[in-house]
């Protein structure tokens, strides 16, 4: 039961990162999923056979005029996913957003260059003898 209902949630995360993925914020040309604004998605079981879903999210800046406006367009759209009963979206500002969130996709359409990761190869020596 366990690994049904496990793979039942994963099912239903991926739907509900499809549709982050078409939530944008109004003023940069990236959906939210990529920006690294979704912090985190719990979904829960309820009375009935649909789940609750709660996702925390930030804004790229705490005076961002459009949170609610985001946060009502992600509670309409992931409500309207078939098995999804209640969506509450929670803005936080812990920790505070910032351009390391984003996926190296989003860094590419802004411009940045991808997160450097340390690597734990050898140094190869190119001098010659």
């Amino acid at each position: 039961y366990d690994t049904c209902r496990h793979y039942l949630l994963m099912v239903v995360k991926e739907k509900i990162i499809e549709v982050l993925q078409l939530c944008y914020d109004p003023e940069i040309p990236i959906d939210l999923w990529n920006l690294g604004l979704i912090y985190s998605i719990d979904i829960n079981d309820n009375e009935t056979e649909a789940k609750d879903v709660h996702i925390t999210m930030s804004l790229t800046t705490p005076g961002c005029s459009m949170g609610q406006h985001m946060a009502n367009d992600i509670k309409a759209k992931v409500s309207a996913l078939d098995g999804v009963s209640n969506v509450d979206v929670e803005v936080t500002f812990d920790p505070p957003w910032n351009p390391e969130m984003m996926t190296d996709e989003a860094r590419s359409k802004l411009g940045f260059d991808p997160v450097a990761t340390p690597k734990n190869e050898p140094k190869i020596d190119v001098e010659w003898e």
